[in-house]
């Protein structure tokens, strides 16, 4: 098997051509809680990031791939950021774009896939994530990844009227399956 390849879902290099796919994405408000995003995008702006999405990982400090289909179809985006090779750490961030395209393992499976290609080729000592507390979902794939939770951020994240817990879990590479 390819290294970026699963069962049902591949990990590839943005294209200029994801650019509509990046966009709806971006720009989709029910998102935007987990992502920080408070203002839209605009094409001219993610045109412009696509064109240097292919800068390495040592250099701008984060990788940003798109999760697709076996059929080719693009249906979310992950990443690593905060990239710091001293310390050998990253962060990890996954989403799935479309209710239908959730809860069928494609997450799970593309974490497993960007996990693998940081612990063996980046040479990676942990990943982490920083997880909503009310995000079940992403919790449980989380932890069925061997991630562990070792930290809460009391009121961190503010949602409407009220705010929310965040999560941190850590990966060390001793730890993974």
């Amino acid at each position: 098997m390819e290294l970026f390849h699963g069962d049902n879902v591949y990990l590839r290099a943005l294209e200029p051509e994801d650019l509509s796919f990046l966009y709806t994405l971006e720009n989709d408000t029910g998102i935007w809680e987990i992502s920080g995003t408070l203002s839209p995008y605009s094409k001219k702006v993610l045109r412009d990031y696509l064109a240097t999405a292919h800068r390495d990982i040592f250099e701008v400090k984060q990788l940003r791939m798109a999760i697709c289909l076996k059929n080719d179809s693009c249906i979310g985006l992950i990443d690593l950021y905060d990239f710091d090779p001293r310390h050998r750490r990253a962060g990890i961030g996954i989403v799935i774009a479309g209710e239908g395209n959730r809860d069928k393992g494609y997450g799970k499976e593309a974490l497993q896939i960007l996990c693998n290609y940081a612990f063996s080729i980046l040479d990676l000592h942990q990943l982490y994530a920083a997880v909503g507390a009310n995000n079940a979902a992403s919790i449980r794939v989380f932890e069925k990844l061997g991630f562990v939770e070792t930290g809460r951020k009391k009121d961190w994240n503010r949602l409407g009227s009220g705010f929310q817990d965040e999560l941190f879990f850590q990966k060390l590479r001793e730890h993974v399956s």
